[in-house]
């Protein structure tokens, strides 16, 4: 038996579509196959599963259960979960890999699948092998046996692990996703005064999507914060592996922002450490870093790879623009919101001032969001090294870790091209508006000459 993927589903860091057209329980028998098959070849035998909150995700889960334990692994069900209870799973049960059945921060329709092997993450050219083993049909064959596991109590209580973040007022929002459960169950635990709104699991996402990278998803949370006067909210996507967060006065403080604010105890802990923040990072959060001791250390956007630059410099602390942030050190070095949250709560009580305060004290500087535009697939790594090339014949000073990042008297803007869909970025950050305004028609001159427009429409 053979199975064809439907290659948009193959993205860099996991497999994921729209079910019923990009993907479906025949794809997920075939991912299940292929794992089996991985997981046998390098001596495992048993593997971790757990889903998200989405109405397809339960259908899919079983067919994946099916292919491992047709493919001779034993497999351990953890049931409804986020993405970072199946990393912990993963990290702390006898099994040899996992994976979370999971659309993310998709819209409803779409659903995936996030894989670890070996405690590292399984992305890449690790899922295209997927691809060709299923092509093949060369996969291990079997009779695993499945077993359940509970870890949600011992996954809460290992959030709450040495907890020392003094007591505050808190609104929650969990956008109807796999977290609520498990911040239902937190905030028992937590002192202190805490508001959660939209905690019931619920795959048509009624309230708003659960994407805390988008301002407008954040009104509830807002609006919750000002009704209640509470210090602070807390906000996640829907498989628990990003965070957002507004202040006592409404205003977002973003992935790079919260990043900023972890800094202070971790370097207080680890003097000298290496700090990971990818490219996408504003420039204050890598100066805080040098100011405070660190090394900061730019790596590529993409989950997957922050691990991977975390384990290469052995980095106790990392993350993105997104809101996906990373703890080793003490933890398991994977990306999980809901420890970040924990990690946050304790970092504003270390620094002894309020949320609004610490995020006072930040330099006041304009930014781009995500400005993301449709280029075929063809075209968009070659417009982005063409752009390179013409800077590097005007001397620019710039970062080619993921794209290019410019850095000019004004600011910086940052070009590079999406890994998981037909698009290029555009972000860029400078002192004012005119600068910002300056640095993004710099950009569209660059992006013109390639014969590329930047549509502002589509962001």
């Amino acid at each position: 038996m053979t199975h064809q993927f439907d290659p948009t589903s193959l993205r860099e860091y996991d497999i994921r579509g729209i079910v019923g057209r990009a993907l479906g329980p025949a794809d997920a028998v075939a991912i299940g196959r292929g794992f089996a098959t991985r997981i046998r070849a390098a001596g495992g035998t048993r593997v971790a599963v757990g889903y998200d909150g989405r109405n397809s995700s339960p259908e899919l889960e079983a067919a994946l259960v099916s292919g491992l334990t047709a493919g001779g692994v034993d497999v351990v069900r953890i049931g409804l979960s986020t993405s970072p209870m199946l990393y912990y799973a993963e990290a702390t049960l006898e099994v040899d890999g996992g994976i979370q059945v999971t659309g993310s921060h998709n819209p409803p329709e779409y659903n995936g699948f996030k894989m670890v092997h070996a405690h590292a993450p399984f992305f890449g050219d690790d899922i295209q092998g997927l691809a060709t083993l299923a092509a093949s049909g060369a996969w291990s064959e079997g009779a695993g046996e499945v077993t359940t596991a509970n870890v949600l109590d011992a996954y809460v209580g290992r959030l709450m692990l040495g907890y020392a973040g003094g007591a505050y007022r808190i609104g929650w929002d969990t956008g109807n996703g796999a977290a609520g459960p498990v911040i239902e169950k937190l905030v028992q635990l937590l002192p202190g005064e805490h508001h959660v709104i939209f905690a019931e699991v619920d795959g048509n996402f009624p309230n708003h999507h659960p994407d805390p990278t988008e301002e407008a998803n954040l009104a509830d949370l807002k609006r919750l914060v000002a009704e209640k006067n509470l210090d602070f909210g807390l906000a996640f996507d829907g498989d628990g592996d990003r965070i957002g967060a507004v202040d006592g006065s409404g205003r977002v403080i973003w992935g790079d922002q919260i990043l900023s604010i972890l800094v202070e105890p971790a370097l207080r802990e680890h003097p000298g450490a290496p700090i990971v923040a990818d490219v996408k990072s504003s420039q204050a959060l890598f100066d805080r870093i040098a100011e405070l001791g660190g090394e900061p250390v730019m790596a590529p956007t993409g989950h997957s790879l922050m691990k991977t630059a975390m384990t290469r410099t052995g980095a106790p602390l990392g993350g993105e623009l997104s809101g996906h942030l990373f703890f080793a050190g003490e933890y398991y070095g994977f990306d999980d919101a809901l420890y970040a949250a924990v990690r946050l709560i304790r970092a504003v009580h270390l620094s002894g001032r309020s949320l609004t305060e610490l995020r006072d004290a930040m330099p006041a500087l304009v930014a781009t969001p995500d400005l993301r535009f449709p280029v075929d697939d063809a075209r968009k790594f070659a417009a982005v090294d063409e752009v390179i090339a013409r800077l590097k014949e005007d001397g620019a000073e710039m970062d080619l870790t993921d794209g290019a990042r410019v850095t000019t008297p004004e600011g910086w803007w940052l070009l590079r091209a999406s890994n998981t869909q037909a698009m290029l970025t555009v972000r860029a950050e400078a002192k004012d508006q005119a600068a910002l305004d300056a640095l993004l028609a710099e950009v569209d001159t660059h992006l013109a000459a390639s014969g590329v427009t930047r549509t502002t429409s589509a962001q």
